[in-house]
């Protein structure tokens, strides 16, 4: 298999996070796939934000759950972005996507929107929680699915089989030769973040990983160069 780019939130290096304009310079750049995060609207819209709170990255404060879509439409996410919907992202670029659920309510109105579209070839599913995974598993049939992991031990393999999961996201900073192997002996994909510079880049290759999630398109262009 091909070593895999995949742009973390876009670009979001170089323009802002998780927006139309982060993710058709993703496109633009040659990158493999883009990951995303979803969370739900006060009034169930699949809304592109990685936060909780829209205080970070956008002019607004406050939870997204306590606001409506048109709410959230009307703050500047940056550079004059507005907030998109998943849909949006679906029409506005043509990669493979990785969307990460935060939660199971996520995962049930995200299972609506793939069975309607016929998107289990296309998108990936992600998620930090065990049963978001699990869920969408159980809503859309034959669904890709990663667990991701920040703080894990070898335990983390055995909870991907658990739900399922064919593939694990997990912080490169914490990655060992142990769990790698034991993830190739589960059969499971590795995915290493975030990956953005050289030393980075060079380690995800030595461990031998299929892939790694970057904020900055120049990890593409390097990419084939380094082992």
């Amino acid at each position: 298999m091909n070593f895999l780019t995949i742009g973390h939130r876009g670009v979001m290096g170089v323009e802002p996070e998780n927006t139309l304009r982060s993710f058709t310079a993703a496109e633009r750049a040659g990158l493999d796939m883009i990951e995303l995060d979803l969370h739900l609207s006060r009034d169930g819209a699949l809304v592109v934000m990685h936060d909780e709170y829209v205080d970070r990255t956008t002019d607004g404060t406050g939870p997204i759950a306590e606001r409506t879509l048109a709410e959230l439409r009307a703050l500047d996410a940056g550079r004059e972005e507005r907030v998109p919907v998943f849909e949006e992202v679906l029409d506005a670029v043509s990669l493979p996507l990785q969307a990460e659920i935060k939660d199971v309510a996520a995962a049930r109105v995200l299972a609506e929107v793939m069975t309607a579209r016929d998107l289990a070839g296309r998108v990936e599913v992600s998620s930090f929680h065990d049963e978001a995974v699990a869920e969408i598993a159980r809503l859309v049939p034959g669904v890709r699915t990663a667990l991701i992991a920040s703080r894990y031990g070898t335990d983390v393999v055995d909870r991907a089989v658990a739900v399922g999961a064919g593939t694990l996201c997990l912080n490169i900073r914490r990655l060992t030769l142990e769990i790698v192997e034991r993830a190739r002996k589960a059969d499971l994909r590795i995915i290493g973040w975030v990956v953005n510079t050289q030393d980075h880049l060079r380690l995800v290759r030595a461990l031998g990983l299929d892939g790694a999630t970057t904020d900055y398109p120049e990890i593409k262009r390097t990419g084939r160069f380094t082992a």
